[in-house]
């Protein structure tokens, strides 16, 4: 079986730079120059690049998001270094609050067992 590859995101998110935004390379310029990009990395400049909308548009992009497991713990790891509730967490990323739920009990809870 193969494995799944990551997309490459530093060449996708400088060529969104290049094309569409180049006011905005200078923001986005500590991100880029990292060699591969964590899913904060990603959130992060994706906020940089394309601020948050109030409004149906937010809701539309989030169905598309998909997480592996670096992603997960990485985001869990997050919620227990800042002492955060699901609730918090869930705004920060813009994520479900029952999404976080169901990975702490599929991530967290299988390590202590």
């Amino acid at each position: 079986m193969k494995k799944a590859t990551r997309p490459n995101y530093k060449k996708i998110y400088e060529d969104i730079l290049t094309y569409k935004y180049p006011e905005k390379r200078t923001l986005c310029h500590s991100i880029l120059s990292k060699t591969s990009f964590s899913a904060k990395d990603v959130i992060k400049i994706n906020d940089l690049i394309f601020p948050r909308n109030k409004g149906n548009e937010q809701s539309e992009n989030q169905k598309h998001r998909s997480y592996d497991k670096s992603a997960v713990l990485e985001i869990l790891d997050y919620q227990q270094k800042n002492r955060l509730n699901n609730t918090e967490v869930a705004a920060y990323f813009k994520l479900s609050r029952n999404t976080v739920a169901k990975w702490k009990k599929q991530f967290l809870m299988s390590w202590t067992t």
